[in-house]
């Protein structure tokens, strides 16, 4: 009767001192974790261009590491640093801008717009009494929110700073995950079906298709909504177009879309008397807005064939819970849960139904 207490007490601490173990080494990597996940998202989903580089540059691994390193420091730090001090050399000039703006006071509303169903009338009511105010009222009303946006910036100044180093590293790590891309591949599948079998190993290729199909659909189609729009705002002389441009790629990553960027623009063109311009740019905002409606699944199709439901409830979940990396981390979570619940069904059907939700798929 004393054998299986000891076996209890040997299987106890067994596993206690493997959760020590992995928590303490997961606490020691936190400072990691962060730029860790970022490189293995970036590397699963450019893989195939590091193949491709690699064809062209004489087999030699080496070289395509060193062009996949470039392309990524040139599509991460470079790009915020520009902005950095861009924005950092043009704040004078944007301070101007909005209070010169300011005193020139608000303009008068178009007359369309008090046609407008429902919330027409009100806007005319609510504008007339802006205009009415003068530039004192519209300087009361905007210096409030003026101040809490620059207090917000600086405030912001140190996790900028920590985003650039973070994306330095994130650049260094996948460098090397580059390198010993086959290694880590085979070593991932190997866990996998240590852990799960022949289905563990297929929880681990999805993961990674899941990876593409989101960088492939969300990444893709933020960066051509951005350029796309920003032509539009260049075209069209919205001033600040290079910026403009830069905040539409973020509402774009996160779900928003650029039609929070484009609309006001369009109406800022109408108001300063360009009436032609101002139909351009609305019907430019009508077709970017859209514009992921399609691009979107085509591309997520390409790298994971889920449903399309299931990624975008990973996306916008992932975001709330995890920040920017959960655009990635959620979707993958949801995908390999959702093909391990629906393999454990499929085992649980008979061959008749199995073969008939196959030639339902």
């Amino acid at each position: 009767m004393t054998e299986p207490r000891s076996d209890l007490a040997k299987i106890t601490f067994g596993v206690l001192s493997i959760v020590l173990l992995i928590g303490s080494s997961l606490w020691i990597l936190r400072p990691f974790l962060g730029a860790t996940i970022w490189a293995v998202m970036v590397v699963v989903a450019t893989w195939p261009a590091l193949l491709w580089f690699e064809a062209r540059l004489w087999k030699r691994r080496s070289l395509a590491v060193l062009v996949m390193v470039l392309i990524l420091l040139l599509l991460f730090v470079l790009p915020l640093t520009l902005a950095i001090s861009t924005i950092a050399a043009n704040a004078d000039e944007v301070a101007d801008w909005f209070r010169q703006q300011i005193s020139e006071g608000p303009p008068q509303l178009p007359a369309w717009v008090g046609g407008l169903p429902f919330v027409g009338p009100k806007l005319t009511v609510a504008w007339d009494e802006l205009v009415a105010s003068g530039v004192a009222g519209v300087e009361a009303k905007v210096t409030p929110y003026a101040k809490q946006v620059t207090g917000w910036l600086f405030s912001q100044a140190g996790v900028v700073g920590a985003l650039t180093l973070q994306f330095l590293l994130t650049v260094v790590i996948a460098g090397v995950m580059y390198a010993q891309g086959e290694t880590a591949a085979a070593e991932a599948l190997r866990f996998g079906r240590r852990l799960g079998g022949p289905r563990g190993e297929g929880a681990v290729v999805l993961a990674g298709k899941a990876i593409r199909g989101v960088a492939l659909g969300v990444g893709v189609t933020a960066i051509v909504q951005a350029v796309v729009g920003g032509i539009g705002l260049a075209i069209a002389g919205v001033p600040f177009a290079a910026l403009l441009t830069a905040v539409m790629f973020m509402l774009c990553i996160i779900q928003i879309g650029p039609t929070l960027v484009l609309a006001p623009a369009a109406i800022w063109v109408f108001w300063h008397g360009s009436t032609g311009w101002g139909i351009f740019l609305g019907i430019w905002t009508l077709i970017v807005g859209t514009m992921d409606n399609f691009l979107r699944p085509m591309l997520i199709k390409r790298g994971a064939d889920l449903p399309l439901l299931l990624i975008f409830a990973g996306v916008i979940g992932g975001l709330l819970g995890f920040g920017l990396v959960g655009i990635f981390v959620g979707p993958v979570m949801l995908a390999v849960s959702y093909t391990l619940i629906d393999a454990w069904l499929a085992d649980a059907d008979p061959p008749e139904v199995e073969a008939q939700r196959q030639a339902g798929h």
